[in-house]
């Protein structure tokens, strides 16, 4: 039963890394879509003439805060479980 009680601390730690790290990649890209925008003078995502990358970057951006989402959800399932058990 403790070793149980140790994979689950251990879990929960690993997922609280991966969110911590996927959050601070999205401020990574958050500053390289500005950095992008900036260096091809057009902030507008919606324009014909937006750049590539940003879009792109922004794609990967939303990507990850989509995967933090489910992460936590998870976390959140799990957090119930444990303590309805």
């Amino acid at each position: 039963m403790q070793s149980a009680s140790r994979f689950e601390a251990t879990s929960s730690l690993q997922l609280h890394a991966l969110i911590s790290d996927l959050a601070w990649r999205i401020q990574m890209l958050d500053g390289d879509i500005a950095e992008e925008e900036r260096s091809s003078g057009n902030a507008d995502p919606h324009s014909p003439t937006y750049s590539m990358l940003a879009q792109a970057l922004r794609a990967r951006r939303d990507n990850l805060r989509t995967s933090i989402a489910l992460l936590e959800a998870r976390g959140e399932r799990t957090a119930d479980l444990q303590r309805a058990a």
